[in-house]
């Protein structure tokens, strides 16, 4: 780009005005053709990715295994689920609003042979029926997982394990609270008498 810019200073000095406010709206145009998509611009939480170590102190924590249904909202590339597959056996289900998080996310599934034990939804979240889901992840925002909260409680069963990378649950207080490098784990258990 810089490189562009000099050129067209270089050539100011030999060209009609007309031809270089023609190369300016060309150059306008390559700018706007980098800002955000209406999907990217409508998305609650920006994508950060989870540091591997955070994800394997996240399915740790929640103790998975084999027999674990995993459900990660908000799943972004699907590194959870795809570790939790690979590494654990567990089954998995990635949701995501982002397509093109989705379509990275069954690329990564099927590189590491996980697409028969995984796969990812293009959804809002608060649309998802998760339900049956024995382990959930997140990585969300304070105010997402407030709203989220209400949700957890009334779909999930009794014993479901809830992890959430750096944000907790406001009054719903973790059972666990661990430190990766510079990033907080919390660890929440589904009780039998759900808190209001």
């Amino acid at each position: 780009m810089v490189a562009y810019l000099n050129k067209i200073s270089k050539l100011a000095e030999h060209l009609p005005l007309t031809i270089l406010l023609f190369s300016c709206t060309c150059l306008s145009f390559i700018s706007c053709s980098t800002k955000k998509t209406a999907t990217e611009q409508q998305l609650d939480v920006p994508y950060v990715a989870s540091k591997p170590s955070v994800v394997q102190a996240m399915l740790q924590v929640a103790q998975v295994n084999k027999n674990d249904l995993i459900y990660d909202l908000g799943c972004g590339d699907g590194r959870i689920v795809i570790t939790a597959a690979k590494e654990y056996g567990a089954t998995g289900v990635g949701v995501d609003i982002d397509p093109n998080r989705i379509k990275e996310a069954n690329r990564n599934a099927q590189k590491e042979g996980v697409s028969d034990k995984v796969r990812f939804l293009q959804q809002d979240l608060f649309d998802v029926d998760f339900s049956k889901a024995s382990v959930v992840t997140l990585y969300l925002l304070p105010y997402v997982n407030l709203k989220l909260r209400p949700k957890l409680l009334e779909q999930l069963k009794p014993g479901t394990r809830v992890v959430s990378n750096e944000f907790d649950m406001g009054d719903w207080k973790p059972e666990k609270k661990i430190k990766v490098g510079e990033s907080t784990i919390y660890f929440w258990t589904i009780p039998e008498k759900k808190p209001k």
